[in-house]
Protein backbone atom coordinates (compact mmCIF):
# COMPACT_ATOMS: atom_id res chain seq x y z
CA UNK A 1 0.00 0.00 0.00
CA UNK A 2 0.74 3.53 -0.58
CA UNK A 3 2.12 5.76 2.42
CA UNK A 4 -0.66 8.38 3.20
CA UNK A 5 0.79 12.06 2.86
CA UNK A 6 -0.76 14.15 5.18
CA UNK A 7 -1.11 17.58 3.38
CA UNK A 8 1.00 20.23 4.79
CA UNK A 9 -1.05 22.34 7.25
CA UNK A 10 -2.12 26.01 5.69
CA UNK A 11 -0.75 29.12 7.44
CA UNK A 12 -3.43 31.52 8.77
CA UNK A 13 -2.83 33.90 5.35
CA UNK A 14 -3.11 31.06 2.98
CA UNK A 15 -6.65 29.39 4.65
CA UNK A 16 -7.77 32.86 4.21
CA UNK A 17 -6.52 33.75 0.59
CA UNK A 18 -8.47 30.23 -0.08
CA UNK A 19 -11.53 31.38 0.96
CA UNK A 20 -11.55 34.54 -0.33
CA UNK A 21 -10.77 32.91 -3.88
CA UNK A 22 -13.97 31.66 -3.35
CA UNK A 23 -15.99 34.11 -2.28
CA UNK A 24 -14.76 36.28 -4.59
CA UNK A 25 -15.51 33.67 -7.71
CA UNK A 26 -19.27 33.61 -5.84
CA UNK A 27 -19.40 37.31 -5.89
CA UNK A 28 -18.61 37.94 -9.31
CA UNK A 29 -21.25 35.43 -10.83
CA UNK A 30 -24.15 37.50 -9.27
CA UNK A 31 -22.42 40.64 -9.84
CA UNK A 32 -25.42 41.65 -12.83
CA UNK A 33 -28.22 40.13 -10.67
CA UNK A 34 -31.30 42.25 -11.26
CA UNK A 35 -32.79 43.81 -8.29
CA UNK A 36 -35.49 41.00 -7.92
CA UNK A 37 -32.89 38.52 -7.92
CA UNK A 38 -31.04 39.54 -4.43
CA UNK A 39 -34.44 40.29 -2.70
CA UNK A 40 -35.49 36.32 -4.16
CA UNK A 41 -32.23 35.23 -2.49
CA UNK A 42 -32.48 36.96 0.83
CA UNK A 43 -35.68 35.77 1.04
CA UNK A 44 -34.42 32.64 1.32
CA UNK A 45 -31.66 33.34 3.12
CA UNK A 46 -33.63 33.89 5.91
CA UNK A 47 -36.55 31.51 5.19
CA UNK A 48 -33.58 28.70 5.53
CA UNK A 49 -32.99 29.63 9.22
CA UNK A 50 -36.21 31.49 10.91
CA UNK A 51 -38.94 29.07 9.43
CA UNK A 52 -40.84 27.38 12.02
CA UNK A 53 -39.19 24.12 13.72
CA UNK A 54 -35.84 25.38 12.73
CA UNK A 55 -35.70 28.50 14.41
CA UNK A 56 -36.21 26.51 17.47
CA UNK A 57 -33.54 24.16 16.71
CA UNK A 58 -30.84 27.25 16.48
CA UNK A 59 -31.84 28.67 19.58
CA UNK A 60 -31.47 25.89 21.65
CA UNK A 61 -28.08 24.98 19.92
CA UNK A 62 -26.98 28.09 20.41
CA UNK A 63 -27.51 28.45 24.51
CA UNK A 64 -26.03 24.59 24.58
CA UNK A 65 -22.81 26.07 22.92
CA UNK A 66 -21.76 29.20 24.45
CA UNK A 67 -23.72 28.93 27.34
CA UNK A 68 -24.66 32.50 27.02
CA UNK A 69 -28.33 34.16 27.14
CA UNK A 70 -32.05 31.81 27.19
CA UNK A 71 -33.61 29.51 25.01
CA UNK A 72 -36.40 32.81 24.99
CA UNK A 73 -34.43 35.21 23.70
CA UNK A 74 -32.29 33.10 21.05
CA UNK A 75 -35.52 31.92 19.96
CA UNK A 76 -37.18 35.55 19.47
CA UNK A 77 -33.90 37.18 17.89
CA UNK A 78 -33.97 34.39 14.81
CA UNK A 79 -37.23 34.26 14.51
CA UNK A 80 -38.57 37.78 15.07
CA UNK A 81 -35.60 39.85 14.56
CA UNK A 82 -34.28 38.08 11.37
CA UNK A 83 -37.43 38.79 9.93
CA UNK A 84 -37.75 42.61 10.58
CA UNK A 85 -34.65 43.29 9.38
CA UNK A 86 -35.66 41.73 6.22
CA UNK A 87 -38.45 43.44 6.00
CA UNK A 88 -36.65 46.69 6.95
CA UNK A 89 -34.72 46.18 3.75
CA UNK A 90 -36.48 44.45 1.30
CA UNK A 91 -38.32 47.28 -0.30
CA UNK A 92 -34.70 48.99 -0.92
CA UNK A 93 -33.06 49.42 -4.03
CA UNK A 94 -29.58 48.28 -4.10
CA UNK A 95 -28.95 47.76 -8.04
CA UNK A 96 -28.76 50.14 -10.89
CA UNK A 97 -30.04 53.45 -10.09
CA UNK A 98 -30.77 54.66 -6.88
CA UNK A 99 -30.55 58.50 -6.66
CA UNK A 100 -31.00 60.94 -9.00
CA UNK A 101 -29.92 64.87 -8.89
CA UNK A 102 -31.26 66.09 -12.19
CA UNK A 103 -30.93 70.22 -10.86
CA UNK A 104 -26.94 68.81 -10.13
CA UNK A 105 -26.67 66.30 -13.14
CA UNK A 106 -25.93 63.71 -10.58
CA UNK A 107 -26.68 59.71 -10.95
CA UNK A 108 -26.42 57.40 -8.16
CA UNK A 109 -25.83 53.98 -9.61
CA UNK A 110 -24.84 51.26 -7.06
CA UNK A 111 -22.29 48.87 -7.35
CA UNK A 112 -20.73 46.17 -5.40
CA UNK A 113 -17.94 46.09 -2.99
CA UNK A 114 -17.19 42.91 -3.52
CA UNK A 115 -16.05 40.02 -0.56
CA UNK A 116 -17.34 41.12 3.35
CA UNK A 117 -15.22 39.66 6.08
CA UNK A 118 -17.73 40.07 9.19
CA UNK A 119 -16.61 39.59 12.59
CA UNK A 120 -19.49 38.14 14.96
CA UNK A 121 -19.75 38.12 18.57
CA UNK A 122 -20.32 34.74 20.88
CA UNK A 123 -23.39 37.17 22.46
CA UNK A 124 -25.68 37.21 19.35
CA UNK A 125 -24.21 34.08 17.19
CA UNK A 126 -27.85 33.38 16.17
CA UNK A 127 -28.91 36.38 14.46
CA UNK A 128 -25.40 38.56 13.49
CA UNK A 129 -24.32 36.24 10.52
CA UNK A 130 -27.83 36.17 9.10
CA UNK A 131 -28.63 39.65 9.60
CA UNK A 132 -24.61 40.98 7.88
CA UNK A 133 -25.06 38.39 5.16
CA UNK A 134 -28.59 39.86 3.96
CA UNK A 135 -27.31 42.82 3.97
CA UNK A 136 -23.65 41.79 1.73
CA UNK A 137 -26.01 40.06 -0.75
CA UNK A 138 -27.98 42.79 -1.01
CA UNK A 139 -25.61 44.72 -2.56
CA UNK A 140 -24.67 42.01 -4.58
CA UNK A 141 -21.57 41.18 -2.58
CA UNK A 142 -20.38 37.78 -0.70
CA UNK A 143 -19.61 37.75 2.85
CA UNK A 144 -16.98 35.56 4.51
CA UNK A 145 -17.92 35.69 8.79
CA UNK A 146 -15.11 35.24 11.55
CA UNK A 147 -17.12 33.98 14.27
CA UNK A 148 -16.40 33.91 18.42
CA UNK A 149 -14.55 30.70 18.95
CA UNK A 150 -16.85 30.50 21.47
CA UNK A 151 -20.07 30.09 18.66
CA UNK A 152 -17.88 28.33 16.35
CA UNK A 153 -20.55 25.66 15.68
CA UNK A 154 -23.72 27.95 15.87
CA UNK A 155 -22.34 29.63 12.77
CA UNK A 156 -21.32 26.89 10.96
CA UNK A 157 -24.74 25.68 11.22
CA UNK A 158 -25.96 29.25 10.41
CA UNK A 159 -23.48 29.61 7.52
CA UNK A 160 -24.04 25.96 6.37
CA UNK A 161 -27.94 26.57 6.13
CA UNK A 162 -27.38 29.68 4.34
CA UNK A 163 -25.50 27.89 1.46
CA UNK A 164 -27.73 25.66 0.94
CA UNK A 165 -30.86 27.68 0.57
CA UNK A 166 -28.85 29.87 -2.41
CA UNK A 167 -27.41 26.78 -3.83
CA UNK A 168 -30.81 25.76 -3.89
CA UNK A 169 -32.32 28.71 -5.80
CA UNK A 170 -29.53 28.49 -8.39
CA UNK A 171 -26.95 30.96 -6.54
CA UNK A 172 -23.49 30.41 -5.47
CA UNK A 173 -23.11 28.54 -2.44
CA UNK A 174 -19.92 29.93 -1.23
CA UNK A 175 -21.47 33.73 -1.73
CA UNK A 176 -21.46 32.96 2.22
CA UNK A 177 -19.03 31.38 3.85
CA UNK A 178 -18.57 30.46 7.64
CA UNK A 179 -14.87 30.19 8.82
CA UNK A 180 -14.84 26.75 10.65
CA UNK A 181 -11.51 26.80 12.97
CA UNK A 182 -12.05 30.48 13.93
CA UNK A 183 -8.62 32.09 15.34
CA UNK A 184 -7.30 35.52 16.21
CA UNK A 185 -4.86 35.11 13.56
CA UNK A 186 -7.87 34.11 10.92
CA UNK A 187 -9.54 37.06 11.94
CA UNK A 188 -7.20 39.11 11.52
CA UNK A 189 -5.81 38.10 8.23
CA UNK A 190 -9.76 38.30 6.67
CA UNK A 191 -9.97 41.72 7.85
CA UNK A 192 -6.59 42.28 5.82
CA UNK A 193 -7.57 40.83 3.16
CA UNK A 194 -11.24 41.11 2.37
CA UNK A 195 -12.74 44.38 0.73
CA UNK A 196 -15.40 45.79 3.66
CA UNK A 197 -15.19 44.72 6.84
CA UNK A 198 -18.03 44.82 9.25
CA UNK A 199 -16.72 44.35 12.88
CA UNK A 200 -19.92 44.20 15.59
CA UNK A 201 -18.24 43.01 19.16
CA UNK A 202 -16.18 44.56 22.18
CA UNK A 203 -13.88 47.76 21.75
CA UNK A 204 -11.03 45.52 20.71
CA UNK A 205 -12.27 43.96 18.06
CA UNK A 206 -13.91 47.56 16.63
CA UNK A 207 -10.45 49.04 17.06
CA UNK A 208 -9.01 45.78 15.57
CA UNK A 209 -11.05 46.17 12.27
CA UNK A 210 -10.26 50.08 12.09
CA UNK A 211 -6.91 49.46 12.31
CA UNK A 212 -6.53 46.60 9.50
CA UNK A 213 -5.80 49.20 6.52
CA UNK A 214 -8.90 47.97 5.23
CA UNK A 215 -12.58 50.23 5.04
CA UNK A 216 -14.28 49.40 7.82
CA UNK A 217 -18.04 49.81 9.51
CA UNK A 218 -18.10 48.75 13.27
CA UNK A 219 -20.69 48.34 15.87
CA UNK A 220 -19.01 48.51 19.50
CA UNK A 221 -20.41 48.72 23.09
CA UNK A 222 -23.97 48.93 23.48
CA UNK A 223 -24.59 51.74 26.05
CA UNK A 224 -28.43 52.41 25.64
CA UNK A 225 -29.50 54.87 28.23
CA UNK A 226 -33.48 55.66 28.74
CA UNK A 227 -34.92 58.86 29.81
CA UNK A 228 -38.30 58.68 32.01
CA UNK A 229 -39.96 61.73 32.36
CA UNK A 230 -43.50 62.78 33.73
CA UNK A 231 -44.88 62.57 29.98
CA UNK A 232 -44.38 58.84 29.89
CA UNK A 233 -46.98 56.41 30.13
CA UNK A 234 -45.12 54.92 33.23
CA UNK A 235 -46.72 51.11 33.17
CA UNK A 236 -45.66 50.85 29.30
CA UNK A 237 -42.35 52.11 30.45
CA UNK A 238 -41.75 50.03 32.98
CA UNK A 239 -42.77 47.12 30.50
CA UNK A 240 -40.58 47.94 27.41
CA UNK A 241 -37.93 48.45 30.48
CA UNK A 242 -37.95 45.11 31.75
CA UNK A 243 -38.41 43.26 28.39
CA UNK A 244 -34.98 45.00 26.86
CA UNK A 245 -33.21 44.28 30.00
CA UNK A 246 -33.77 40.79 30.48
CA UNK A 247 -34.47 39.59 26.67
CA UNK A 248 -31.71 36.83 26.33
CA UNK A 249 -30.55 37.95 29.54
CA UNK A 250 -28.85 41.42 28.00
CA UNK A 251 -26.67 39.65 25.75
CA UNK A 252 -28.01 41.98 22.64
CA UNK A 253 -26.13 45.58 22.56
CA UNK A 254 -29.62 47.22 22.64
CA UNK A 255 -30.13 46.30 26.06
CA UNK A 256 -31.12 49.30 28.04
CA UNK A 257 -27.93 49.95 30.08
CA UNK A 258 -29.15 52.90 32.12
CA UNK A 259 -31.89 54.49 32.98
CA UNK A 260 -32.83 57.96 34.23
CA UNK A 261 -35.74 58.78 36.16
CA UNK A 262 -36.70 62.46 36.55
CA UNK A 263 -37.66 63.91 39.90
CA UNK A 264 -41.33 64.10 39.32
CA UNK A 265 -41.61 60.09 38.87
CA UNK A 266 -38.90 58.87 40.69
CA UNK A 267 -40.61 56.82 43.61
CA UNK A 268 -43.33 55.91 41.60
CA UNK A 269 -41.34 54.68 38.49
CA UNK A 270 -38.66 52.66 40.63
CA UNK A 271 -42.18 51.28 42.03
CA UNK A 272 -42.69 50.14 39.28
CA UNK A 273 -39.76 48.87 37.62
CA UNK A 274 -39.93 47.13 40.93
CA UNK A 275 -43.14 44.85 39.90
CA UNK A 276 -41.68 44.31 36.72
CA UNK A 277 -38.82 41.75 38.44
CA UNK A 278 -36.13 44.36 39.33
CA UNK A 279 -34.46 44.76 42.68
CA UNK A 280 -32.91 48.33 43.92
CA UNK A 281 -29.52 47.59 45.50
CA UNK A 282 -28.26 49.31 48.25
CA UNK A 283 -24.69 50.56 48.54
CA UNK A 284 -23.52 47.19 50.42
CA UNK A 285 -24.56 45.27 47.61
CA UNK A 286 -23.72 47.82 45.13
CA UNK A 287 -20.16 47.44 46.60
CA UNK A 288 -20.56 43.34 45.99
CA UNK A 289 -21.93 43.57 42.53
CA UNK A 290 -18.97 46.11 41.46
CA UNK A 291 -16.34 43.73 42.89
CA UNK A 292 -17.94 40.54 41.20
CA UNK A 293 -18.10 42.32 37.74
CA UNK A 294 -14.67 44.10 37.37
CA UNK A 295 -11.55 43.04 37.92
CA UNK A 296 -9.31 45.77 40.00
CA UNK A 297 -8.14 46.52 36.87
CA UNK A 298 -11.71 47.53 35.55
CA UNK A 299 -11.84 43.93 32.87
CA UNK A 300 -15.00 42.99 32.81
CA UNK A 301 -16.04 39.57 34.63
CA UNK A 302 -17.18 37.27 31.47
CA UNK A 303 -18.63 34.25 34.01
CA UNK A 304 -21.45 37.14 34.54
CA UNK A 305 -21.99 37.98 31.00
CA UNK A 306 -25.71 37.01 29.98
CA UNK A 307 -26.56 35.20 33.22
CA UNK A 308 -29.51 35.04 35.31
CA UNK A 309 -30.35 36.88 38.13
CA UNK A 310 -29.58 34.38 40.56
CA UNK A 311 -26.38 33.13 39.26
CA UNK A 312 -25.14 36.64 39.54
CA UNK A 313 -26.28 36.77 43.28
CA UNK A 314 -24.89 34.00 44.08
CA UNK A 315 -21.28 34.84 43.09
CA UNK A 316 -22.04 38.06 44.28
CA UNK A 317 -22.97 37.00 48.00
CA UNK A 318 -26.13 39.14 47.30
CA UNK A 319 -29.73 37.88 48.49
CA UNK A 320 -32.37 38.33 45.81
CA UNK A 321 -36.40 38.25 46.47
CA UNK A 322 -37.75 35.48 44.50
CA UNK A 323 -38.64 36.00 40.70
CA UNK A 324 -36.14 39.10 40.52
CA UNK A 325 -35.39 39.52 37.19
CA UNK A 326 -32.59 42.02 36.88
CA UNK A 327 -31.13 44.69 39.22
CA UNK A 328 -31.04 48.29 39.68
CA UNK A 329 -28.41 49.87 40.94
CA UNK A 330 -28.22 53.74 42.06
CA UNK A 331 -25.60 55.65 40.38
CA UNK A 332 -24.76 59.90 40.56
CA UNK A 333 -21.73 59.85 37.71
CA UNK A 334 -20.42 58.52 34.46
CA UNK A 335 -16.79 57.29 33.32
CA UNK A 336 -14.11 55.06 34.77
CA UNK A 337 -14.60 55.86 38.02
CA UNK A 338 -18.17 55.20 37.32
CA UNK A 339 -17.71 51.81 36.65
CA UNK A 340 -21.79 50.66 36.43
CA UNK A 341 -22.45 53.86 33.98
CA UNK A 342 -20.41 51.59 31.35
CA UNK A 343 -21.42 48.81 29.44
CA UNK A 344 -22.12 45.43 31.82
CA UNK A 345 -23.36 42.95 28.91
CA UNK A 346 -25.82 41.43 31.81
CA UNK A 347 -29.13 42.04 33.45
CA UNK A 348 -27.53 45.37 35.71
CA UNK A 349 -29.06 48.19 34.87
CA UNK A 350 -27.62 51.92 36.43
CA UNK A 351 -30.25 53.86 37.95
CA UNK A 352 -30.26 57.94 37.93
CA UNK A 353 -32.07 60.54 38.91
CA UNK A 354 -32.33 63.90 37.19
CA UNK A 355 -34.25 66.86 38.38
CA UNK A 356 -35.37 67.20 35.12
CA UNK A 357 -34.75 66.68 31.20
CA UNK A 358 -32.41 69.22 30.87
CA UNK A 359 -30.62 67.97 33.90
CA UNK A 360 -31.13 64.00 32.07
Amino acid sequence: MAEQVEAPELTPEEEIRGLVERSRAAQQQIEHYTQEQVDELIRGMVWAVARPGMAEEIAQFTVDETQLGNYDGKYLKIQRKTRATLMDIINDKSVGIIEEYPDRNIVIIAKPMGVIGALSPSTNPEATPLIKAIHAVKGRNSIIVAPHPRANQTNKKICDLMSEALKKMGAPEDLVIGIENPSLETTNELMRQCDRVRATGGGAMVKAAYSSGTPALGVGVGNAVITVDETADLDEAADKIRISKTLDLAASCSSDNSVILVDAVYDQMVEKLHHQGGYLCNEEEKAKLQKTLWDDEGHLNTAIVAQPAEKIAAMAGVSIPEGTQFYMVPEDGFGPDHPFSGEKLSVIMALYRAKDLDHA
